[in-house]
């Protein structure tokens, strides 16, 4: 989840990057059009632009799906100095990887750390979306449900459209997946949960979990290793060590 005290663009700089990619795509249709042998140049000139953001983006999904927590946060500690406010943000964001890969009990020690005062006040959206997933691992089911519902009736960000879309996405997300680990899901959760997973590599995991519960719960066992296909072999400080086997177990011979 973005945090609330980052500083946020305004819209004009929200609406540059579509600006320039619109105007060079008509730049680029118009040099094609006038001569086609401008194509080879402008392919190698776009691969070259946009090859270094792509691979940096897959490098970075493919950490976030790996489950390891604690590269994942080292990943993270070189940015952490920059972060406003970072006595109260820096442990709150480790603690959202924590809770993320269901490591509730460093998830709570590390929520300790975080100083209290107006950062933390204001990073509502950040606490309830991990003490959803904390209350949810930890067995508190009514608690858990009572945050995501707090959370989804936050205000939205005034972010761009793609990220407010995001955000709401992950909100109803979360709320899917306290319903289904207190078994009353509704229909429709197990597609909320398979959006969800695919819109944030940091919860994919929790999300495939919530789902294969869904599926266990609606009659539908056997659609389970397909769920949990390519999971990592998660430590025994993860609720996930646990939940995995549980899972598996329901599948039928």
């Amino acid at each position: 989840m973005p945090s609330p005290v980052s500083p946020r663009p305004s819209r004009a700089q929200s609406l540059l990057p579509v600006v320039v990619a619109a105007l060079s795509a008509v730049l680029a249709a118009h040099l094609f059009a006038r001569d086609s042998r401008f194509l080879p140049p402008l392919l190698a000139l776009s691969l070259l632009f946009f090859l270094p953001a792509a691979l940096g983006r897959w490098r970075m999904r493919k950490l976030l799906m790996s489950g390891d927590v604690e590269r994942v946060i080292g990943t993270w500690e070189g940015s952490i100095p920059r972060v406003p406010y970072r006595e109260t943000m820096a442990p709150l964001l480790k603690a959202t990887a924590y809770a993320s890969y269901g490591w509730a009990e460093a998830a709570r020690r590390t929520l300790e750390r975080a100083v209290r005062g107006p950062a933390w006040d204001a990073a509502i959206e950040q606490r309830l979306f991990v003490e959803t997933l904390l209350d949810t691992f930890e067995g508190d089911r009514d608690g858990a449900l009572r945050k995501s519902q707090a959370l989804e009736s936050l205000p939205m960000p005034s972010t761009g459209l793609f990220a407010r879309r995001r955000v709401a996405l992950l909100r109803r997300g979360l709320g899917a997946l306290a319903r289904a680990f207190a078994h009353a899901s509704r229909e429709g959760d197990a597609r909320m949960l398979a959006r969800a997973a695919g819109a944030s590599p940091l919860v994919h995991w929790a999300m495939r979990y919530a789902a294969a519960i869904v599926a266990v719960d609606g009659g539908r066992a056997r659609d389970v290793p397909g769920l949990l296909s390519g999971a990592p072999s998660w430590p025994s400080e993860s609720a996930f060590h646990t939940y995995h086997d549980e899972l598996l177990a329901h599948v039928p011979a």
